[in-house]
């Protein structure tokens, strides 16, 4: 069969994507206004995992101090401390990380730098999440 015969068993489409990176790997990303499919951040989901596992140690009494969970994880003080500040996220950041709604500027990076203890204030400086509460 030649190139200027079609085939009927064949069909070609093509797909307008980018590749971008983020948070150290690749994703793909539709054109502006397509319909994108709702996909968690593996990162993000566990970080969330582990804050309010570690949150829950710390208020149950299996660990005393921040540097005792720390010692036992095997991790940084530092990061233990950075990862525990996640539960103080508003329910609706929460739940839009979990459903994979959370948009593309909300990043795992940008979660450890500090952010405002109000709930508002965390949807107007941390992404354009649309309040549920």
């Amino acid at each position: 069969m030649s190139r200027s015969t079609p085939n009927p068993d064949i069909v070609t489409l093509h797909v307008p994507f980018r590749i971008v990176k983020r948070g150290g790997r690749k994703e793909m990303r539709l054109p502006t206004g397509a319909a994108q499919p709702r996909q968690a951040d593996n990162a993000l989901v566990k970080a969330l995992a582990r804050a309010f596992r570690w949150n829950r140690m710390l208020e149950t009494g299996e660990f005393v101090t921040i540097s005792e969970l720390a010692e036992r994880e095997g991790i940084a003080v530092s990061y233990v401390t950075r990862v525990l500040r996640l539960t103080l996220l508003a329910p609706g950041i929460v739940e839009a990380i979990l459903d994979g709604t959370q948009g593309a500027e909300v990043t795992l990076a940008g979660l450890r730098e500090p952010f405002p203890a109000e709930w508002e204030r965390q949807y107007l400086s941390i992404c354009a999440v649309k309040s549920n509460a």
